[in-house]
């Protein structure tokens, strides 16, 4: 049994929801209660939260032999790019994810993405042997004072993990970075380009407070400053800038390196703000309410949309 996201349900043809915007990729999980204890997260150990939860999103479990053909019939129909597995640390971890996409590379050649807690970055080669495409190793937290507040594990042995796992399988590394757990813009965007500068792709979040975690009562980041810290993303993974040429007044980001206009030239098309991380990821309402505040679009901005979001930017 594996668990499948409400929207990848959908997508399937397991659910019926009235959604506005369908997952580009297969959102899997699998495990459940987590051996580590994040603020954040409503999988961690001593969580109260309902256990067919992470971040907003709710997960129902299925079958992985009808889950994986049906992906299979999905990816041949062009509805669906990629498959991503995100892995609850336990036990038997390698085993249960190499059983799972061997499942589903048997119905399809879809590109499969493993978001997972590794012990030893050796085993990035254990699984890219398996037919891991692209495996996330997420960091979260930007900065040591607010990973130690929230995450359980080593800030160095993280890090350390990563920058090797990227030197073993170049292109190959994702990380999550969530903004809202305590660090400042400017450590964020520094960490952003130390991603970026080993090859490593990053995903962006926004902080979303869940019932039953340590972080309930936590408010999510500020919309202007999630739109400055999505178009330095863009622009540093564009190669368009790098970090070292842009301007902080108390950690907040005040100047990209670029005049006005080649901002908004950069800008304006509205791409820094939808859903980063591997391609064909887009991860519907992971962040956000149907019909509330959008962090992450799913989808290409109207004009409009993009107007506001690149207004956040420049006078937020």
């Amino acid at each position: 049994m594996i668990k499948m996201s409400a929207g990848t349900a959908h997508v399937l043809g397991f659910k019926q929801l009235s959604i506005d915007a369908l997952p580009t990729t297969a959102y899997l999980m699998s495990g459940e209660k987590c051996a580590h204890d994040c603020a954040f997260c409503p999988q961690a150990r001593n969580a109260s939260a309902k256990t067919n939860l992470l971040s907003r999103v709710t997960w129902s479990e299925g079958s992985l032999r009808e889950i994986a053909a049906a992906i299979g019939q999905a990816y041949s129909q062009g509805l669906l790019q990629r498959a991503c597995l995100q892995v609850v640390d336990g036990d038997n971890v390698l085993a249960g994810v190499k059983e799972a996409v061997g499942q589903i590379k048997a119905c399809s050649r879809i590109p499969v993405s493993v978001s997972v807690r590794l012990t030893k970055p050796e085993e990035v080669l254990v699984l890219a042997g398996s037919g891991v495409d692209r495996i996330g190793l997420a960091l979260d937290a930007a900065a040591e004072t607010a990973f130690k507040s929230v995450k359980t594990g080593g800030w160095q042995q993280t890090l350390s993990i990563i920058k090797e796992a990227a030197r073993l399988l170049p292109g190959r590394i994702s990380t999550h970075l969530i903004a809202g757990l305590g660090e400042t813009e400017q450590e964020m965007v520094t960490m952003m380009q130390h991603m970026h500068d080993l090859g490593v792709t990053v995903g962006l979040f926004a902080f979303t407070p869940v019932p039953g975690t340590k972080m309930a009562r936590h408010a999510p980041p500020g919309l202007a400053g999630y739109r400055r810290l999505q178009a330095a993303n863009y622009l540093i993974g564009k190669k368009i800038v790098n970090a070292q040429n842009f301007i902080f007044n108390s950690g907040k980001l005040i100047y990209y390196g670029l005049a006005e206009a080649e901002l908004r030239a950069y800008l304006i098309n509205g791409r820094a703000f939808q859903t980063s991380g591997c391609p064909g990821c887009n991860r519907p309402y992971y962040n956000e309410k149907p019909g509330g505040t959008i962090y992450n679009y799913p989808r290409p901005l109207t004009a409009a949309e993009a107007a506001a979001a690149l207004e956040g930017v420049l006078n937020g």
